[in-house]
C-alpha cells in the first residue's frame, strides 16, 4: 500500500472516538489509559476547561512549584507519562492536550506555535491562576514553551526545551522541510491525511522507530520501537479524528509563520534547560542561540533518539528535577 511504500522509501482504521463517548464500565474515553494504574489514582485527575472556544483536556497532579507539559506530534499529554509520578513528588504537574489534539476538541485559530501558546497560558495563567510556570516542551511543544516564554516571560519561572530544531533565523521553513522526508511530507495540503486515511495506528507504529536511538532518522537501521501496543493504542485513539489527524499536521504546515513569529520575539532570558538525543545537541542548539540567553544546562540524552522520555525516563527525569529545583 502506498503508506507502507512511502515509509519503505524514506529509510486498524477504527471509528473517530470523543471524549464524551466510554471505554466500558462508564469509564470515560479519555481516562482508559489510566484507569487501571494506581500511580494515577493516586495524585493525579483529568480535567477540561474552556479556552476561547476549545475545549481543552488536562491532567493535573501533585504539589508544590508548577509545572507544565506540552507534548509534540504525534503524542498528547500520555508521553509525560512516565516521569509525571515521579515529578509529582515535587512539584504540581500540569500535562496539557494542545487545542485540537489529544482529549481537547475544537480547533484553534491556528496551529503556529505561537497562537498555540496563548492557548495553553490563557489555560494555565488566566484560568488556574498559575503566574509562575516552569514550562517544559517536546518536540513541537518545544516551540510551544519557547512562545509561552516569549510572550509571557512573567509569567514563566523556566524553561525546558526538548529535542527541537527551533524554526526561526538559523533554520528559515524551506530548509526545516528538508531535515526529513516527513516533515516535508507532513506539511503537504490534504495529501498526508489521503494516504493515511483510517491507517493510523499503522502509520503511527511504523513512524515511531524512525526517530528512536538507532533509527532510519539517525542513520541506523534499528526497527525497534519505544512504545508499548497500549501506548500506540492510545495515540491512535486520539489522531484517528478526523480533526485530530488533520491539527497534526497542520502543525508542520505552520512552520512558515512559526519562522517569522520566531525573528518577532524577543530573545527569551528566562534560565533554561536544553536537552536533545544523543549526538544532537550541537546542531539543535545552534538554532536556538541567540534566541534563548540564559542557558543553564544543555545535554544530550544517552542511548535515546527523538523520544527522550520513553527511552531514557530516568535520565530526563533527573536532569528535569535538578533544573527546576535549582
Amino acid at each position: 500500500m502506498l503508506l507502507t511504500l512511502l515509509l519503505t522509501i524514506a529509510a486498524t482504521a477504527c471509528s473517530p472516538p470523543t471524549s464524551t463517548r466510554t471505554a466500558g464500565d462508564d469509564v470515560p474515553v479519555h481516562a482508559a489509559a489510566t484507569r487501571d494504574d494506581p500511580r494515577f489514582e493516586k495524585t493525579f485527575r483529568h480535567a477540561f476547561a474552556d479556552v476561547d472556544g476549545v475545549r481543552m483536556h488536562y491532567v493535573k497532579g501533585g504539589s508544590g512549584t508548577p509545572v507544565v507539559l506540552i507534548h509534540g506530534w504525534p503524542q498528547t499529554w500520555y508521553g509525560w507519562w512516565p516521569i509525571m509520578p515521579e515529578l509529582a513528588e515535587h512539584h504540581t504537574v500540569y500535562a496539557v492536550d494542545l487545542p485540537g489534539l489529544g482529549d481537547s476538541t475544537g480547533s484553534p485559530t491556528g496551529y503556529d506555535k505561537a497562537t498555540l501558546a496563548r492557548y495553553v497560558h490563557k489555560l494555565i495563567s488566566d484560568q488556574l491562576g498559575v503566574r509562575d510556570a516552569r514550562v517544559i516542551g517536546h518536540d513541537f511543544g518545544a516551540a510551544v514553551a519557547f512562545q509561552y516564554a516569549g510572550q509571557f516571560p512573567d509569567d514563566t519561572a523556566r524553561l525546558g526545551y526538548l529535542d527541537l530544531p527551533l524554526p526561526g533565523p538559523a533554520i528559515d521553513a524551506r530548509t526545516y522541510r528538508t531535515l526529513s522526508w516527513h516533515i516535508a511530507f507532513h506539511s503537504q495540503r490534504r495529501v498526508p491525511e489521503a494516504v493515511v486515511d483510517d491507517d493510523v495506528r499503522e502509520y503511527l507504529a511504523l513512524f515511531y522507530p524512525q526517530v528512536s536511538f538507532g533509527g532510519t532518522a539517525f542513520g541506523g537501521t534499528s526497527d525497534r520501537s519505544p512504545f508499548t501496543d497500549a501506548e500506540i493504542d492510545e495515540y491512535a485513539r486520539t489522531y484517528s479524528r478526523p480533526t485530530a489527524l488533520s491539527g497534526g499536521f497542520e502543525l508542520y504546515r505552520a512552520l512558515d509563520k512559526d519562522v517569522r513569529d520566531t525573528v518577532a520575539t524577543a530573545p527569551v532570558r528566562v534560565p533554561a534547560l536544553l536537552m536533545t538525543a544523543q549526538g544532537q545537541l550541537a546542531a539543535v542548539q545552534g538554532t536556538v542561540a541567540p534566541r534563548m540567553t540564559n542557558i543553564v544546562r544543555a545535554v544530550d540524552v544517552p542511548k535515546a533518539g527523538h523520544w527522550l522520555v520513553e527511552e531514557n525516563p530516568r535520565f530526563v527525569t533527573a536532569e528535569l528535577l535538578r533544573f527546576l529545583d535549582e
